[in-house]
């Protein structure tokens, strides 16, 4: 249990059943009436924000979430096997677990997989990767002129915006955060 007024941001609850994290809080003190903190919840399932207040002094359930490093080791059919680094215990999540970090998966990458009790209920994927040019439009004299963009996709399927200057077989950096390209390797 820990008091309203302990919160932190990044510290995770457990409320009704469901896994939160504390995204914003702010202690509030009217001038009439108690005091209250007003937070910002993230679903750590859902990725859903709710906004909720809480009284001073308020006890609410902490959520152990535990993060363990794993390794991507191959798709089968729908599911992605990932690999614990320290067990060798194989898991296999789903698309809907991994969440938009899918795109920018690639073997032997290293991921950390949130699990609360025996569930998983998150996996971060590393902020930026290195992936291939497998196809773009190739670039023409005289377009970093205008400093635009074209599409390009990378190795793992995903399709991002590249400068003119960008060719096949190009090793890109890309922000997964985002997924924007930041420069080549």
């Amino acid at each position: 249990m820990i008091s309203s007024n302990d919160f932190k941001t990044g510290l995770t609850i457990e409320i009704d059943g469901d896994v939160f994290s504390v995204v914003e809080f702010q202690h509030v003190k009217p001038g009439k009436g108690a005091a209250f903190v007003r937070t910002k919840l993230k679903n750590v399932k859902t990725g859903g924000v709710v906004e909720r207040k809480f009284n001073a002094g308020e006890k609410v359930n902490t959520a152990h979430v535990e993060r363990h490093e794993m390794q991507y080791l191959y798709k089968d059919g729908d599911h992605y096997v990932v690999m614990d680094n320290e067990t060798y215990e194989q898991v296999s999540l789903t698309e809907g677990q991994i969440g938009d970090g899918v795109k920018w998966l690639k073997e032997n990458m290293n991921l950390g997989v949130l699990f609360f009790d025996t569930e998983v209920i998150g996996v971060d994927v590393p902020n930026s990767v290195q992936l291939l040019v497998t196809a773009t439009e190739p670039g023409v004299k005289g377009d970093t002129a205008t400093g635009g963009t074209k599409p390009a996709t990378l190795e793992t399927g995903a399709i991002v915006q590249v400068p003119f200057f960008v060719n096949e077989g190009d090793m890109l950096i890309i922000d997964t955060r985002t997924g924007n390209y930041v420069q080549r390797a």
